[in-house]
């Protein structure tokens, strides 16, 4: 087990496209996976991709929180991904970075979408994501094509420091509701 470095908002291997994983056995993808899985949970993340720990692997890992159970997580692995969205629907909703901590930015994406890519032993994986699961999705995706949700916000105002975010932005969203 080994908890990794997790790359910071300004380091270059945020900003590259990685690379698709052509043999499954050519790369320790098992350890790695497992790594990944040990930082993100004790960052109290809900995704990581592979340029967050300095790897240009076509890979992220993610948790699904609607389907977890309060003891028990479950992460998921998706290699060379590839999504498509399912309608023009689009939502926006605050979303924050394990690797852009303390920070949260209101950030539009598709309402639901279809994915799919292979898990480590090169089985197929496909489904249909909506709601937290589909943002969760298209935020690590983002990250294996070099882009940060920073540049996907949905007003460029709306971003900042979480607590600031909290008292002044959310609790507005909440008064208008």
């Amino acid at each position: 087990m080994a908890i990794l470095k997790i790359a910071k908002l300004g380091h270059p291997v945020l900003l590259k496209k990685t690379n698709e994983i052509s043999d499954l056995k050519d790369t320790d993808l098992k350890k790695i996976i497992y790594d990944m899985s040990e930082t993100m949970i004790d960052a109290n993340g809900i995704g990581l991709a592979a340029p967050q720990v300095h790897l240009s692997h076509r890979l992220f890992i993610y948790r699904n929180p609607d389907i977890e159970e309060e003891e028990k997580i479950k992460v998921s692995i998706l290699i060379n991904p590839q999504i498509d969205k399912i309608s023009d629907d689009t939502e926006d909703d605050w979303e924050g970075c394990l690797s852009i901590p303390g920070m949260s930015g209101l950030v539009r994406r598709s309402k639901k979408i279809k994915y799919s890519g292979v898990d480590l032993k090169g089985k197929k994986i496909s489904g249909e994501a909506e709601g937290l699961h589909a943002r969760v999705i298209q935020h690590e995706f983002d990250h294996l094509n070099g882009i940060l949700y920073t540049s996907r916000l949905a007003d460029k105002r709306a971003f900042g420091y979480s607590e600031e975010i909290e008292k002044f932005w959310k609790k507005n969203d909440e008064e208008k509701s």
